[in-house]
C-alpha cells in the first residue's frame, strides 16, 4: 500500500519539481560561464580601437548537451536570456553567427564550450561578432542584389554560402587566383586590376558574385581577426592561401584584398557597406 501511494504521488511530485530542476540547470549554466563571458568585455576594451565594429558585443549562444544557452550582454555583463533545445544538431567546434528562429530571428554568436579554453578562442568569438555586425548593418539588403542569392532562395537552398558549387579546382581559376594573391601581397595595383578583370571574364555571373561576396563577408572578418591577433600576440591566420583551394581561400583573399585597399584608401574598411562596393569596383573597368 505504501509503494502504491508513492507511485500515485509521483505524477504530482514531478511537475512540482520540474521548474525547480530547470531553474537549477539555468543557474548552473549561468555560474559556469560567468567568468568566461566576462572576459569578452575585458578583451573588447583592448580590441575596440581596431575598428568601429568592435565597439559592440553581441549575444553568445553556448550549445551544450543538445541545448542552447543564450547569454545577452547588458551593462557590461552577460546574463542568461533563454534556454532552448538544440534542433540544429550543432556539432562540437562550431563557431558561427546565426539568426535564431526560436529567438525572434535575433543574431547571435553560436559556439560550443571548448572555445573558452583555446588560445585563440576569443578571437574567433570576435570574428563571429563581425558577422553579427554585418547582419545588423546591411547584409540582408546587400544579398538581395545578388542573383546567386536570389536563385538559392528560389531553390530553398539555405546553405548556399557554405555549399555553392564553385569551380575551386579548375586550373584556369587556381592559376589566376594564385597570381592575384601574390599581386595583392606585392601591392601591384595594375596587376591586381588586370587579374580581377580576367577572373570576371572567366567566371559566370553567379560565380563572380559568390567570390566577391565571400571576399567581403569572410574577408572582413578574417582581416579584423588578424588585426586582433596582432594586438594579442597570436600568430596570423593564413588559412586558405595554399592549394587545394576552397571557400576558405576567399577568407584569405578578402583579407589581403582589404589590406591592399586600405593602403590606397585609408579608412575604407571602417564603413562595411562602402567597403563592399569598393571591393566590387576593382576589376570592373
Amino acid at each position: 500500500m505504501r509503494r502504491t501511494l508513492m507511485l500515485l504521488a509521483l505524477p504530482l511530485l514531478v511537475p512540482a519539481l520540474g521548474p525547480v530542476w530547470g531553474q537549477a540547470r539555468e543557474d548552473v549554466a549561468a555560474g559556469k560561464y560567468a567568468a568566461s563571458l566576462a572576459k569578452i568585455f575585458d578583451l573588447q576594451a583592448r580590441l575596440s580601437p581596431i575598428h568601429p565594429v568592435l565597439n559592440k558585443v553581441y549575444p553568445v549562444a553556448i550549445v551544450e548537451d543538445k541545448t542552447f544557452f543564450i547569454f545577452e550582454p547588458a551593462d557590461g555583463v552577460y546574463r542568461l536570456a533563454l534556454v532552448s533545445p538544440d534542433t540544429f544538431n550543432i556539432s562540437p567546434g562550431t563557431r558561427a553567427a546565426m539568426p535564431l528562429s526560436f529567438w525572434n530571428g535575433r543574431i547571435a554568436c553560436v559556439v560550443t564550450p571548448e572555445v573558452f579554453g583555446q588560445p585563440d578562442g576569443y578571437v574567433f568569438i570576435f570574428h563571429e561578432f563581425v558577422h553579427c555586425a554585418q547582419w545588423e548593418n546591411g547584409e540582408p539588403k546587400l544579398k538581395e542584389g545578388l542573383s546567386v542569392y536570389r536563385a538559392a532562395m528560389a531553390a530553398k537552398d539555405y546553405m548556399w554560402e557554405l555549399q555553392y558549387p564553385f569551380p575551386y579546382t579548375k586550373p584556369a581559376f587556381t592559376d589566376l587566383y594564385g597570381e592575384l594573391l601574390a599581386a595583392l601581397g606585392q601591392d601591384d595595383a595594375a596587376r591586381v586590376e588586370r587579374l580581377r578583370q580576367e577572373l570576371r571574364s572567366l567566371l559566370s555571373r553567379e560565380e563572380w558574385e559568390y567570390l566577391t561576396w565571400q571576399e567581403w563577408k569572410e574577408g572582413l572578418a578574417r582581416y579584423l581577426e588578424n588585426r586582433m591577433r596582432a594586438v594579442l600576440g597570436l600568430p596570423e591566420n593564413t588559412g586558405g592561401e595554399g592549394l587545394p583551394y576552397s571557400r576558405v581561400t576567399f577568407y584569405r583573399g578578402g583579407d589581403k584584398f582589404i589590406r591592399f585597399l586600405e593602403k590606397g584608401r585609408p579608412g575604407i574598411a571602417d564603413d562595411m557597406e562602402k567597403l563592399y562596393y569598393a571591393m566590387g569596383e576593382v576589376g570592373t573597368s
